[in-house]
């Protein structure tokens, strides 16, 4: 799951980047309102974790950066502000909670996954489709019952295929997905090849179906009919 944290304080983004990366998300940070339009208009992310006083203009003016195409992304208000009146704007303008400064990191955690769960999963803890079921809790995957020994990758790879079947990925698509803004100096993505390939091959071995699928040239697809 990748995440966008638009937070001016640099010392308070990198513990947010620390204790996020820590869970196994991947981070990106913004410390302006530029900086974070320019990668909205750019990028897709699961989650934005929005800071209301920025230097060159109001966080919650961002919101409707995220557009129409981006609907399942989950916003996290952060604000030194405790007013309600901040609180309501923000949720009214399709934010997804709210939390005030300064907080635990456990909480931050907390929030953060009860969005994700709520946005892509239907709030639950599992995710399971024909005979694969993945533990969002414990970031295990199983097919018929066997653990799959997945990578950090190949299980965001897993879940990122889950979360869009039947629709074509690009090797563009994965490996924004994967590896953030940093895949743009990527002189090709032949390497999306071997995550996918390895990920078959260990879901194929426990009995899974082989629902990936190739367009050459293209992309992939992961077929659910």
């Amino acid at each position: 799951m990748k995440i966008l944290v638009i937070e001016d304080n640099k010392a308070l983004s990198a513990d947010i980047c620390k204790v996020l990366g820590e869970e196994s998300f991947l981070v990106e940070t913004a410390l302006t309102f530029s900086a974070a339009s320019e990668k909205l208009s750019l990028y897709n992310y699961d989650l934005l974790i929005l800071d209301i006083g920025l230097p060159d203009g109001n966080g919650l003016d961002l919101i409707p950066y995220t557009g129409e195409s981006k609907e399942n992304c989950g916003i996290l208000i952060l604000s030194a502000k405790n007013s309600i009146d901040d609180k309501v704007n923000g949720l009214d303008l399709g934010a997804d909670d709210y939390l005030t400064k300064p907080f635990h990191p456990a909480e931050l955690i907390a929030r953060v996954k009860s969005i994700i769960r709520r946005k892509n999963f239907q709030g639950s803890d599992f995710l399971e489709f024909n005979e694969i079921k993945i533990d969002l809790k414990s970031a295990e995957s199983f097919v018929n019952d066997i653990e799959l020994n997945l990578t950090k990758k190949e299980y965001e790879l897993l879940l990122f295929f889950l979360y869009n079947k039947n629709r074509l990925l690009t090797k563009e698509n994965i490996a924004e997905h994967l590896w953030g803004d940093s895949i743009d100096s990527a002189d090709n993505f032949d390497f999306i090849y071997s995550h996918i390939k390895n990920l078959r091959k260990k879901m194929i071995n426990a009995g899974c179906k082989d629902y990936i699928k190739s367009k050459y040239g293209v992309g992939y697809k992961f077929i659910s009919e």
